[in-house]
């Protein structure tokens, strides 16, 4: 049985939140004299939300999630470092990361001074179930799944999620940063259903937002309560908090942008595919392509860049020898790209 206080930190349960006046304040007032701000009236004069009030009612309205199941950070990266902080003890615990997979999982547990330790994925890009299961100990508090997985764009097994739900005593956290680009549902959806559950989501990929920097984390109440407990005061600035307001309450384009970048993406894949030197193609549910070549992948990494093509090298990470990450561009620049493979 899952019990939150057991995996968090006991220092993080005892420990005193930063309290501004203003978290501290209710009701309507019009003199502020808490905060040590400039008096002068400018647009940015008073300091945000810091827990984002007005921003998370709108999240909810338009996204449908519950306003306490939600913590807003920079980037998803931010939400990352702080569940790290609130549930392994320096030193002490452990993470579970599945590669190949996104990186800043084991760099910030690293920064944190936290174990990472490493199951790799089947050839198939599949979790391998008894592998996990042989390396979990008492000191494993989080393991992080990617879904659709970085760098290899497949969505993970659904029976092998719902197993580590079931049976692992731990935080479960599944990245969703490219959901929006997959035909599966989120798993945000079961967040009820599973207390140690934590779903990340961005701004950053599908709705366009990566230079502001907004990420979401989606967890039971009590988690995002220990996560605003250890999170900076002002970790999303007024600026950030409004454009996605003002996005959210008007964007009705979303969903044709999307299918836009998911039928350049067959595009692409097919005409990737068709190319003598490309060998394999990975099938993907985000916006960009897994390309395993036959030859080196620097070698095709650098005769692009020389036409000022920027791809990611992921050929030294576990499973992906002589692979590149393509995103999804513009279909000007896929052509562009082709058309460069093409004549290499």
């Amino acid at each position: 049985m899952f019990r939150l206080e057991d995996v968090a930190r006991p220092r993080i349960w005892g420990m005193k939140p930063y309290s501004s006046a203003r978290d501290e304040f209710s009701g309507q007032a019009s003199v502020f004299l808490d905060a040590n701000e400039n008096p002068l009236l400018t647009p940015y004069n008073r300091y945000p939300d810091t827990l984002q009030g007005d921003l998370k009612r709108t999240i909810s309205q338009v996204l449908g999630f519950s306003t306490e199941s939600i913590f807003l950070g920079n980037g998803s990266d931010e939400a990352i470092d702080l569940l790290l902080r609130v549930f392994c003890e320096p030193n002490q615990d452990e993470i579970l990361t599945l590669p190949p997979t996104y990186g800043m999982y084991a760099v910030s547990a690293e920064i944190n001074s936290v174990r990472v330790k490493q199951v790799p994925l089947l050839a198939d890009f599949q979790v391998d179930m008894q592998a996990v299961w042989a390396q979990i100990t008492p000191q494993t508090k989080i393991i992080f799944l990617c879904s659709p997985n970085n760098p290899t764009g497949n969505v993970l097994n659904s029976a092998d999620v719902f197993t580590l739900l079931q049976g692992f005593r731990g935080i479960v956290v599944i990245d969703e940063a490219y959901i929006d680009f997959s035909a599966q549902d989120s798993w945000a959806g079961k967040l009820e259903d599973f207390p140690q559950l934590v779903v990340l989501r961005t701004f950053s990929k599908a709705w366009g937002m990566a230079a502001l920097r907004i990420g979401m984390a989606l967890a039971c109440p009590r988690i995002i309560a220990l996560l605003n407990k250890v999170k900076p005061p002002y970790n999303l600035n007024v600026l950030t908090q409004a454009h996605l307001k003002h996005t959210l309450e008007n964007n009705q384009t979303l969903p044709a942008l999307v299918q836009t970048i998911i039928a350049e993406r067959q595009r692409l894949a097919t005409a990737l595919q068709a190319l003598s030197i490309v060998e394999t193609v990975y099938p993907s549910e985000a916006n960009f392509l897994l390309v395993r070549f036959r030859v080196e992948a620097k070698t095709i990494y650098q005769a692009l860049t020389q036409k000022g093509i920027v791809v990611r090298d992921r050929s030294t990470q576990i499973g992906c020898e002589r692979c590149l990450r393509i995103t999804i561009g513009t279909a000007e620049e896929n052509s562009y790209l082709l058309a460069t493979l093409h004549a290499l």
